[in-house]
Parts: structure tokens; C-alpha cells; sequence
């Protein structure tokens, strides 16, 4: 086994077609199909299930992919430490984002990653955070941005700040005369009266409610459970539905005006955003150097739109 047959095979599971990813490698698509060829004979098992319409993952081809992904990126990895280039960060940072906070927080990054680290590459990952703390165990991520406080012993985290979690409405949704004040705060109680729309378990907004839900005797009315927010945004401002999020979240949709959102108190909800890193792999160059400009940013972006 060959660590360009593994890179090979990643780009053909990836693009799940022989012929794209014989383009992007630039090389003959013979070339390629022996390589991938070589692993399934190697490993006696079918890693790729050829159809018309391309390729896909049998189950050993998805066993596969995991351990590829983290050997390569691994190797990427020890590239970095060995390059001497006078003290400039340089290789490649992998950074995983929820939804929610890649929708602000991406074009910042790139921008002010190139200002600082001119010589390394950046490469963004986005999903929900249990996906991100997953893909940080798999070395597949360098670090990631998560919500959820994660309580496993390979996973080092660091908060950077809290939110406060609010009730999202529909202005048009059928209200009192006292909720259509701006701003006015609703009890957990009012908020247990309403038809939700949340992400599922375990979503840590939707953790947090339910714990502290549970401790008041109450439970959440979940009408519907969706894990994107512009769908979950979509679904209040159309089915007069209810959410249950950060103020940022509803700022990053770019249409806050057509909400009323409301704080959470008595007793309020708070929610910590959180730098991920792996406790079982040693921190490299790049990664000490960027994780002071991913927190500096993130408070940066937070305070002004907040």
C-alpha cells in the first residue's frame, strides 16, 4: 500500500466518479482505476461500487475513507513541522464550523488567515458541532468552533464566550398584545407553551432546553425537528412555528426585521462557544499561531453584532 494509492482512492470516493477525479489528478483514468485496484486486491475486500452514474462506498470503502483521510492528513502534518522556511507558519490548517457560525464567520477567516499566514493554506469544514468533534477524533480537523462541551478525554476544549439563546417568532404569527413589545423577556414556561422547531438530539441548544426544562418540570412542545437554521427560520416565519436560538444565528439569515425575537429568562439560557482541539495529537506550528487569531476574530465579530 501506497500513500498516493490512498490519496487516489480519497479522490474517487469524494468526487464518487473515476473520470472527475482523473481530472483533477491529472492523470489517465487507467492510471487511476489500477491504483484503486491495487488497494481492493490488497485488502481483499470491494472498496467502490461501479455504476452508470459513477462510484459509491461499500462498507469497507467507508472504513477505508476514515483511516485514509487521517493517515494523509497526518502526513500533511509532519510536512509542516519539518519545514524550516525562517520561522513563517506554512502547511495546511483544517477548521470545522457549525452552520450557524461558518455563515459569519467564514469570509473573515480567509481574509485575515491570508493576512497572517501568508504561506500556509486554510481549508473550512462545516457541520452541526457533533459532526465537528467527530471529524477533530478523526484527525480529519486540526480544530473546530462547537457549542456542544463535549466530555471526551481526546478532545481539549477552551471557551471563548456565551450567548444568550431568545425566542424567535413570526411577526405574523398570532401574538398577545404584550409579546408584540420588542424585546420584552418570556419565561421558560411561556417558552414550554409554544410549538418548536429544533434541531435533533444532541444538538446542544436543544440539550439545554430540555435539562433545564426538565428542572422546572416542563418539557418543550417540538413540533417539527429540522437540523438547518435557514430552514428552521423558514419554517417560523411560514408555519407560525417557534425556535429557540442565538441572536447571532438569526442575524446571520439576514432577515432578523422579519422576526420578533425575544430573550429567554427567568431563568435565562446561555450557550458557550468553545475552541475544539485534539488532546491525543501534538499541536503544530501553524496551529499554536492561528488559534489566538481564530479567538481574537471570533470575539471581534461577536461583539459588533450582538
Amino acid at each position: 500500500m501506497e500513500l498516493r494509492q490512498l490519496e487516489y482512492f480519497v479522490h474517487v470516493a469524494e468526487l464518487g466518479s473515476f473520470t472527475r477525479a482523473a481530472n483533477l489528478l491529472s492523470i489517465a483514468q487507467p492510471v487511476l482505476s489500477r491504483q484503486v485496484r491495487a488497494l481492493e486486491l490488497e485488502f481483499r475486500q470491494v472498496l467502490l461500487e461501479r455504476n452508470g452514474r459513477g462510484v459509491t462506498l461499500t462498507e469497507p470503502g467507508r472504513r477505508l475513507l476514515e483511516h485514509s483521510r487521517s493517515i494523509l492528513s497526518q502526513v500533511q502534518r509532519v510536512h509542516s513541522d519539518m519545514e524550516d522556511e525562517r520561522g513563517e507558519a506554512t502547511g495546511r490548517l483544517v477548521v470545522a464550523l457549525p452552520p450557524s457560525v461558518s455563515s459569519v464567520l467564514s469570509a473573515p477567516l480567509v481574509r485575515r488567515f491570508r493576512e497572517c499566514f501568508p504561506k500556509a493554506t486554510l481549508c473550512i469544514l462545516e457541520g452541526l458541532s457533533a459532526y465537528a468533534l467527530e471529524w477533530l477524533t478523526m484527525g480529519r480537523a486540526d480544530c473546530a468552533i462547537v457549542y456542544t462541551n463535549s466530555t471526551s478525554p481526546s478532545v481539549e476544549l477552551s471557551p471563548v464566550l456565551s450567548e444568550q439563546l431568545y425566542l424567535v417568532s413570526s411577526r405574523s404569527a398570532p401574538l398577545s398584545s404584550e409579546d408584540l413589545l420588542a424585546g420584552k423577556p418570556v419565561s421558560l414556561a411561556e417558552v414550554a407553551q409554544k410549538q418548536l422547531v429544533m434541531p435533533s438530539r444532541p444538538h446542544s441548544i436543544r440539550l439545554l432546553l430540555e435539562a433545564a426544562m426538565a428542572q422546572a418540570s416542563l418539557k418543550p412542545c417540538i413540533a417539527l425537528e429540522i437540523e438547518s437554521i435557514p430552514a428552521i427560520l423558514n419554517l417560523v416565519h411560514d408555519e407560525e412555528l417557534h425556535a429557540v436560538l442565538s441572536l447571532k444565528a438569526v442575524h446571520s439569515d439576514g432577515q432578523q426585521q422579519e422576526f420578533l425575537v425575544r430573550p429567554i429568562e427567568d431563568p435565562p439560557l446561555h450557550i458557550t462557544l468553545w475552541i475544539a482541539t485534539s488532546a491525543q495529537r501534538p499541536r503544530g506550528p501553524l496551529l499554536e499561531l492561528a488559534i489566538p487569531v481564530l479567538r481574537q476574530l471570533l470575539c471581534d465579530l461577536w461583539r459588533t453584532r450582538l
